[in-house]
């Protein structure tokens, strides 16, 4: 039998939970960039989702069904207790046909589409390619978000060159009527810019985060290129991860996606996700 105020508090716990049946929602959640496994996946595509599983992440940015029917991907997914809540559309994609691809989101349930790239001679990326992208980006994510959905745009590092009295960045963000951001910590970094710095610059403009952190002694880039092997174990590179995972979670940043794009990422995996929660759990 419960004691009389155990009783009381279990009552008030589920009358809380019934005025607040989301309220868990807002909280960070872990997830997995399935690019990670580009050359994994496509061996044993039920092998690694399960793999996944193991690594208790239960969400994923992707797009792909890997050869499977749709409705055969999501049986796996559900299987393995994985929900896609983010994929990718292309720029083309986007200013092509917006709608196949919102459709496509909705297929898979997902809640965000990002575009990684705008498309630009390397190395000479503008205000002119920047003035037009804010025109496309605005345009598809009004239509993105009246069907309920939030359309965001990657920046790649190459966003961060002065312009006026700040960045191309800067322009994109106090012209983003209609979209917001997925900040990729480490190609702001490799960009040149301080990615904790610009979560305190913009806190209400990053829904999504991809988190990988950056080998020590790796020289940066303006042009959206790296080596993909200076990936390293989240908290062991010269990244803030800690202080960004912490404002993260202060100004309520939905995802922590991870994305290792080194050949070490079926190991470097489930270490960040311990790092991640180690800092989640402070």
């Amino acid at each position: 039998m419960f004691h009389p105020k155990i009783k009381r508090v279990k009552i008030l716990i589920s009358f809380v939970a019934l005025l607040f049946p989301f309220a868990d929602t807002l909280a960070q959640e872990i997830a997995l960039q399935l690019y990670s496994l580009r050359n994994q996946i496509g061996t044993d595509v039920s092998k690694y989702h399960a793999l996944i599983d193991e690594w208790d992440i239960r969400y994923l940015e992707g797009g792909d069904t890997y050869g499977m029917s749709l409705d055969e991907y999501k049986k796996l997914l559900e299987k393995h207790h994985l929900q896609v809540v983010s994929i990718g559309g292309s720029y083309e994609e986007m200013s092509d046909n917006p709608q196949a691809i919102i459709e496509k989101a909705k297929a898979f349930g997902a809640k965000y589409i990002v575009t990684f790239w705008i498309p630009h001679t390397s190395g000479l990326f503008s205000e002119k390619e920047t003035k037009a992208a804010v025109d496309v980006f605005n345009e598809v994510g009004k239509l993105v978000k009246e069907a309920g959905l939030t359309y965001c745009y990657h920046p790649h590092g190459y966003e961060f060159k002065p312009y006026e009295t700040g960045t191309l960045f800067d322009y994109m963000a106090k012209n983003a009527a209609h979209f917001d951001f997925q900040m990729d910590v480490f190609w702001v970094q490799m960009g040149g810019f301080d990615p904790l710095a610009l979560l305190n610059k913009y806190p209400d403009k990053f829904p999504l985060l991809h988190l990988k952190d950056r080998k020590p002694g790796t020289e940066g880039t303006s042009d959206g290129t790296g080596d993909v092997e200076s990936n390293v174990v989240l908290g062991t590179g010269d990244i803030n991860i800690a202080g960004i995972i912490r404002k993260a979670k202060e100004i309520g940043v939905e995802y922590l996606i991870i994305e290792d794009e080194s050949s070490r990422s079926v190991s470097q995996i489930p270490e960040s996700v311990q790092y991640i929660r180690s800092i989640l759990t402070e």
